[in-house]
């Protein structure tokens, strides 16, 4: 069974709660012992039948360098990606959005826009498989948790997968500075979309735009033009959610 690593007390937390990972063991550091979330985990750890060991700071800073682990690291099964095909599928009865991320390698960035996407009621992320920053324990760690929510779609050809998406009824839109259009003035309350993110540097590929229905820009006040990809991600679908709160609000 391929393995990756969850560390940060809240984030494992979330996961023995949700019961979709699939726990190896947990490795508590022999300091830890006290601490309420520990007290917690280990709980929750005895609840699921899930086996946990008490081990040197040491041995933990081993498995996760940067020390971050908080005094507690899971060791779980890699996360299970869902087939694009299964996604459009099970939401083929709703009005849904997803969010493609076109070479968005910094995995601070993805978690954060995983969380976002959950807090914004975005069903689902897509990702590359190569040239993208893929599921790893700072991306478990930096989404708080909002991974064990949400579909992760993974796939070899984001051309394929977009195109796909177009056939099922789903309207493209690209995030483009170079856009005319701004973010606000797309109404994604009566359609179904995908919305492609693109690196800060790089930006979306020619033959995604090429596929896009629409292509928007978020205005801003000066000629900055670096705002981070997990910020403008944020900035997009709370205008979506703002949309969908006044037309709730109108029936």
């Amino acid at each position: 069974m391929d393995t990756t690593i969850i560390y940060g007390k809240n984030a494992i937390i979330e996961a023995l709660e949700q019961g979709e990972r699939e726990f190896n063991k947990i490795l508590i550091s022999d300091g830890a012992r006290s601490d309420v979330k520990t007290e917690q985990i280990k709980k929750l750890a005895k609840q699921k039948g899930v086996i946990f060991q008490f081990v040197t700071k040491d041995k933990l800073n081993s498995i996760e360098p940067s020390g971050k682990h908080q005094g507690v690291i899971g060791l779980v099964a890699s996360v299970k990606y869902v087939d694009l095909n299964e996604f459009i599928s099970k939401h083929k009865n709703e009005t849904t959005g997803v969010v493609i991320l076109d070479g968005v390698e910094d995995a601070h960035n993805v978690g954060a826009i995983i969380r976002s996407c959950l807090c914004a009621g975005i069903k689902g992320i897509i990702l590359p498989s190569r040239r993208s920053a893929l599921i790893n324990s700072t991306v478990e760690k930096t989404s708080a948790g909002a991974i064990n929510h949400i579909d992760i779609i993974k796939t070899n050809s984001l051309v394929s997968a977009v195109q796909k998406l177009k056939e099922s009824d789903y309207w493209v839109i690209a995030s483009d500075h170079h856009a005319e259009q701004n973010h606000y003035e797309i109404d994604y309350t009566d359609m179904n979309f995908a919305l492609i993110m693109g690196a800060e540097h790089a930006g979306i590929s020619k033959s995604l735009l090429k596929l896009s229905d629409f292509k928007v820009k978020i205005p801003m006040l000066t000629n900055f033009n670096s705002l981070n990809v997990s910020n403008a991600t944020a900035i997009i679908l709370f205008e979506y959610v703002s949309q969908l709160s006044k037309k709730t609000k109108r029936k």
